[in-house]
């Protein structure tokens, strides 16, 4: 029995995911529980599970972003078809390629010579000659049959760039014009929630931009694609109307799709020159091979120099490091963000931390690191603290009910924050434990949505690598974040005789629309007093 797989639901705030790899090819037998494909939203990378045996087959390409519910692929028995009527195509892989498979390709090869072009239109050629001799059923995905009934598309007419001349969502979608997006039954834009944010940001109105997106839905890439808002220049009054500047004509827009895209930057065409001889004037692949055959070819693609004229390697901010940046950048931009630090005696806790050793991990469970007493005297700080467990919701300040601090964890794809849930009400012995498991997890990706979400304040430490003081950037939608520096050797003076003691600085950064200066040093000084007295942390 045919089993769809969806884009799965992970957790309440989760509006889209992305498909970063499928980990078993289309035609492959699976047995329930394999892992077929990984996912990224924007906080957790997370592999999607077999939950049937059958034979897998595609709908969505990897580099596709999707709602929750939305279909990806099948699971289907021997010589099983689609419910839909599609007929299942297995799909070569090792053929396709992601958007940055093909950057990086374009990026290191070299100016196309005649006899590369001839070659390039061979191949085309003969493949489009094996494409003519398909069955004449129609080849579609299930999504380019349902984007096709979306835009009332009649999908019998459309040319497929899929394998074996399969229709794809992005053939239906190219051979619409964008179509300006519409308010749904319910009066709202159809928009992602990206795109609400970097639509807010760069302050464009949502209702002028055109969606791509299945059925007009606007994307992050529609907003940022947008021409710039432009101040309207006042006319004088005295100038006649006939003096007046027209408009610009908009321009039409290409009629084209990926394959033909991608064709057109192996051989250096520009696209906009070349006339489409598909149905409404879409342009095809053959329409490519044929124009590079009239023209001289564009010097290939190269990386633009840095600014300071040195060129370099370029690596697209995208994944984990697209995420991290676009949150920073938004956390120091609606946030007014102030960093305060004050130094902790932590003789004390060293040596308290010694006396946990000798007990042991077989007895404590864990033996406390150091970055662990820092999260217990945060908690215990919060309790004292609400203002500073809160977070900013519209015009109003919510004091939360929960403390739970998140810990930073660096991974090599960058930076994560798993979350010690109900840490306040934790023994610090199983804060450790805690950290410690959520710490392994991290490294591994095997963290769930549920242990990323939910943190009300964070901990970062760059203590290890002799760090001191710093400026940590607030995790949004909290209001404060706590660094954790080194312990060092310093001295303190009794009349004239020097006393070695052992030091930390903490930097707290904090909201200042949540909390002033006072309150924040206060809330420091808090956490100060627990680990400068770390027998607190044990009650």
């Amino acid at each position: 029995m045919a089993t769809r797989i969806l884009m799965p639901k992970l957790g309440l705030t989760m509006t889209e995911g992305t498909i970063t790899e499928w980990v078993v090819n289309s035609g492959d037998k699976v047995t329930e529980g394999t892992v077929v494909m990984l996912i990224e939203t924007d906080k957790v990378e997370a592999e999607v599970e077999a939950e049937a045996d059958g034979i897998i087959t595609h709908t969505a390409n990897v580099g596709e972003t999707l709602e929750p519910g939305e279909p990806v692929g099948w699971l289907l028995g021997e010589g099983e078809q689609a419910p839909d009527g599609t007929i299942v195509e297995a799909i070569d892989e090792d053929t396709q390629e992601t958007p940055s498979e093909i950057q990086e390709e374009i990026l290191s090869e070299e100016e196309p010579t005649v006899e590369t072009q001839q070659e390039v239109i061979a191949e085309e050629i003969s493949n489009n000659e094996d494409e003519t001799t398909q069955n004449s059923r129609l080849l579609a995905s299930p999504n380019a049959k349902r984007i096709a009934k979306e835009l009332d598309v009649d999908i019998t007419t459309i040319s497929g760039t899929g394998p074996g001349g399969r229709i794809t969502s992005d053939d239906v979608q190219s051979l619409t014009p964008t179509k300006e997006s519409k308010p749904d039954k319910t009066g709202r834009l159809k928009a992602s929630p990206n795109a609400k944010r970097v639509a807010h940001e760069k302050g464009i109105d949502l209702s002028t931009v055109s969606g791509t997106g299945p059925g007009g839905r606007i994307t992050s890439e529609d907003v940022l694609a947008a021409p710039p808002v432009e101040m309207t220049p006042q006319i004088d009054q005295t100038t006649p109307v006939e003096d007046v500047p027209e408009e610009p004509q908009t321009t039409e827009v290409v009629q084209a799709p990926f394959a033909a895209r991608k064709a057109a930057e192996r051989l250096g065409v520009d696209i906009g020159q070349v006339t489409g001889t598909g149905p409404n004037g879409r342009i095809t692949k053959q329409d490519v091979f044929s124009h590079s055959r009239t023209v001289k070819p564009a010097p290939a693609a190269t990386a633009p120099a840095a600014s300071s004229g040195i060129p370099g390697e370029r690596i697209p901010i995208k994944g984990m490091r697209g995420i991290i940046a676009e949150r920073m950048h938004s956390s120091l931009q609606e946030m007014a963000q102030l960093t305060l630090t004050m130094d902790v005696d932590m003789d004390r806790v060293v040596e308290l931390r010694e006396q946990l050793k000798d007990i042991g991990k077989e007895e404590l469970g864990a033996v406390p690191g150091y970055t662990d007493f820092v999260i217990a005297a945060v908690a215990k700080a919060l309790a004292e603290h609400p203002a500073a467990n809160s977070q900013i919701d519209g015009n109003d300040i919510v004091l939360l009910e929960e403390i739970n601090v998140g810990m930073a964890v660096a991974v090599p794809e960058g930076l994560v924050v798993p979350v010690v849930h109900g840490t306040d009400q934790l023994e610090l012995s199983e804060i450790a434990m805690e950290t410690s498991r959520l710490a392994e997890a991290a490294r591994n990706k095997k963290l769930s949505l549920a242990e990323m979400e939910g943190g009300t304040f964070s901990v970062t430490a760059l203590g290890m690598f002799g760090v001191d003081a710093f400026t940590p950037v607030i995790n949004p939608p909290n209001s404060g974040i706590l660094g954790v520096g080194r312990i060092r050797d310093d001295v303190d003076w009794d009349g004239d005789t020097p006393i070695k003691v052992q030091r930390m600085t903490i930097s707290l950064t904090w909201d200042h629309r949540v909390l002033d200066g006072a309150p924040a040093a206060e809330f420091a000084s808090t956490i100060k007093g627990f680990l400068q007295q770390p027998l607190r942390l044990l009650a």
